[in-house]
C-alpha cells in the first residue's frame, strides 16, 4: 500500500513525497507535490497532502484501478471510505476528509493542466450575481466544483478561565517568590493561551524570537524556518504582542534554564530553541510534539477540570473566542491568529459574534427604551 516517505530536497530542506509498496515513488503525486513546493505551498500543507494522495493511491491498488482512469464515483467511494472508522487511523473528522480530498482534486487538476487524460474535476458554469465593473472582458471561465465535500458545522471547544489556571498551577507555582514545578510546559501552556499560537509555530520559537518589553510591549516573531522535528510556521512569519505578566514569566524561565547549566552548556543562545530537552533525550534540544501530548496526557491527571479529550490546539479557540466576545474586531483576531483571510476567521469563530449578537438582542426592551417619549 502506498505511503507517506520523508524526503531531502535540494537546498537540504525536508519534506514529504508518496511511495508504493515497491518503495518506489509514485511519479504523479510526485510531480504535483514537487509543483507545490515551487508554487509556495507550506511544508506542512505539502506533508498533509502527501498524505491523501497516498491514501488515494492505496485506494486505487485495492479497487484494482489505474490513476489516470478513473470517475468522480470513483472519487465518491473513495469519500465513504475515508468516513468509514479504521482501526489503525480511527475516525476522520469532516475536515480532514476536506483536505485529503483536496489534494487529490488539485492534484488531477494539475495533470489536467498539463493536457494529460485525467480525472475531470471540475466543471465549467455560468456564474450568475454580482459581475465586479469591467469584469466581462476577462473572458474566462468560471468553475464550480464536481465533488464538494461539505463539513457540518461544529462549535471550536474552549477552556474557562479556571481550566487554563487549574492546568498552569499543576505545572509549576512560586513559593516564597521561587518556582517549584516545570516552569517550562507553564510559559508553553501561558503562551498558547495568550497569543494563540499553534503548537507548531511555539515549538519552533528561538531565543532570538523573543523580544522582551523593557518598558515597551514585548513582542514575539513566528519566523517561516525549518525545524528538526519538521514542525513549521503554518501561517508564515508574523509578529504577536504579548503582555507583561506573560513577558515577565519568560523571565523567569530563562533564568529558571541557566540555573540548570544552559548559560554554560549552550554556545548560541540566540538560535537555541525556547522549549527544549531538560532531562530527556539531548539537552537543550527543541521538544518534540510528540512529547508535548505525552507530558500533557500525565498533567490533565493532576487538573481534574481539564476536559480529558482536550489537546493544545483548544488554546488558539479559547484566545480567539475570547477577543471575540469582548469585542475585538474580527479582522484584527484573524491577523493575530495568522489566518490569510478573514473569512477563515468567519468560518471557524462565526457562532460567537452570532451569540453574542443574540444576546445582545435578548435585551431590546432595555436597548430601546430611551427611544419613545413618555405617552408612547
Amino acid at each position: 500500500m502506498a505511503q507517506v516517505q520523508r524526503v531531502q530536497i535540494p537546498g537540504g530542506e525536508l519534506s514529504w513525497t508518496v511511495v508504493g509498496g515497491d518503495h518506489s515513488v509514485i511519479v504523479p503525486a510526485e510531480e504535483y507535490l514537487e509543483y507545490a513546493r515551487q508554487t509556495g505551498l507550506r511544508r506542512n500543507t505539502v506533508r498533509s497532502y502527501a498524505q491523501g494522495l497516498a491514501e488515494w493511491w492505496s485506494f486505487l491498488e485495492n479497487v484494482e484501478r489505474g490513476w489516470d482512469r478513473v470517475s468522480i464515483a470513483d472519487v465518491v467511494e473513495f469519500i465513504g471510505r475515508l468516513r468509514a472508522p479504521d482501526r489503525r487511523r480511527g475516525s476522520l473528522s469532516d475536515g480532514s476528509v476536506q483536505v485529503r480530498v483536496r489534494a487529490v482534486t488539485s492534484c488531477y487538476r494539475y495533470h489536467a493542466a498539463l493536457g494529460r487524460p485525467t480525472l475531470v474535476v471540475e466543471t465549467s458554469t455560468s456564474r450568475g450575481g454580482y459581475v465586479p465593473f469591467l469584469g466581462h472582458l476577462r473572458r474566462q471561465p468560471q468553475f464550480l466544483a464536481a465533488v464538494v465535500v461539505r463539513r457540518r458545522r461544529t462549535i471550536a471547544p474552549v477552556l474557562t478561565p479556571a481550566q487554563i489556571q487549574e492546568l498552569l498551577e499543576a505545572e509549576a507555582v512560586t513559593i516564597d517568590g521561587d518556582w517549584t514545578g516545570d516552569v517550562r510546559y507553564r510559559l508553553l501552556w501561558a503562551l498558547l493561551a495568550d497569543t494563540g499560537m499553534r503548537i507548531g509555530e511555539a515549538l519552533g520559537l528561538q531565543h532570538r524570537d523573543w523580544a522582551a518589553g523593557r518598558g515597551g510591549t514585548a513582542a514575539v516573531t513566528i519566523a517561516d524556518r525549518s525545524n528538526p522535528h519538521g514542525v513549521a510556521a503554518k501561517s508564515g512569519p508574523r509578529v504577536v504582542h504579548v503582555g507583561s505578566r506573560l513577558d515577565r514569566l519568560y523571565s523567569d524561565y530563562v533564568w529558571w534554564l541557566c540555573d540548570r547549566g544552559a548559560d554554560q552548556e549552550i554556545e548560541d543562545w540566540n538560535s537555541s530553541y525556547v522549549f527544549c530537552n531538560i532531562s530527556r533525550g539531548q539537552r537543550w534540544a527543541p521538544l518534540r510534539p510528540e512529547s508535548i501530548y505525552a507530558h500533557l496526557a500525565v498533567v490533565k491527571r493532576r487538573a481534574p477540570l481539564v476536559p480529558s479529550e482536550m489537546t493544545p490546539h483548544w488554546f488558539r479557540h479559547t484566545h480567539a473566542t475570547a477577543l471575540l466576545l469582548t469585542g475585538t474586531p474580527v479582522h484584527v483576531v484573524s491577523r493575530r491568529l495568522g489566518h490569510k483571510d478573514v473569512q477563515t476567521t468567519l468560518n471557524t469563530y462565526g457562532h460567537v459574534t452570532e451569540d453574542a449578537e443574540l444576546a445582545a438582542l435578548a435585551n431590546w426592551a432595555e436597548f430601546s427604551e430611551g427611544w419613545w417619549g413618555a405617552d408612547d
